[in-house]
C-alpha cells in the first residue's frame, strides 16, 4: 500500500494560489496521474483555497493550510482556514450562491471542487473556520519507463 503526506502553509493572498495549484499537483505526480486529473485537482485546489482567501478572511492576510494524502491511489486534500466560517453550508454549496456578488464571484466554487473531484465534505463553524476535504481517485497510467 502507497502512503504518503504532505501539509503547506501559506499566507491568504491572491498571489499564493497559483503556488497551492502546483504544489498539489506536484505531489500527486506520484501517482502518475494523467493530465485530464492534474487539471482536475488544481482546478479543485485553486477553488478551495480561493474561497479561503476571498470569503474567509475577506482581505484580511492570515494563514490557509492544505494537508495532503496519499492512500493506494486515492489523492485527498483538505483545505483550511480559520476565518468566519460558513453559517449555512447546504446554501453555501448550491450552484450560483454566492455572498460577494458585488465583487463579480459566480457562487460555482464547490459545484467545480464536486465535479471535478470524486467526494467534497465541508465542514464550517461561525467564527472558527472551515475545512474543505476533497479526494479524487486516480487511474495509474503505465509510466513508459518502469519495468513491466
Amino acid at each position: 500500500m502507497q502512503q504518503n503526506e504532505m501539509k503547506l502553509e501559506f499566507d491568504s493572498r491572491s498571489c499564493n494560489e497559483g503556488f497551492a495549484r502546483v504544489a498539489v499537483a506536484a505531489f500527486m505526480t506520484q501517482l502518475n496521474p494523467t493530465l485530464e486529473e492534474v487539471a482536475d485537482v488544481k482546478t479543485a485546489v485553486s477553488e478551495a483555497v480561493t474561497n479561503a482567501i476571498i470569503h474567509a478572511y475577506e482581505g484580511e492576510v492570515r494563514k490557509v493550510v492544505i494537508e495532503c494524502r496519499i492512500e493506494d491511489q486515492t489523492l485527498t486534500v483538505a483545505v483550511k482556514d480559520t476565518g468566519k466560517g460558513i453559517t449555512d453550508v447546504p446554501r453555501a454549496m448550491e450552484p450560483l450562491f454566492t455572498t460577494k456578488a458585488e465583487c463579480d464571484r459566480a457562487g460555482m466554487g464547490f459545484a467545480f471542487m464536486e465535479a471535478f473531484m470524486d467526494q467534497l465534505k465541508v465542514e464550517s463553524e461561525p467564527g472558527r473556520g472551515t475545512c474543505v476535504t476533497m479526494s479524487k481517485y486516480i487511474t495509474r497510467e503505465p509510466n513508459k519507463y518502469e519495468r513491466q
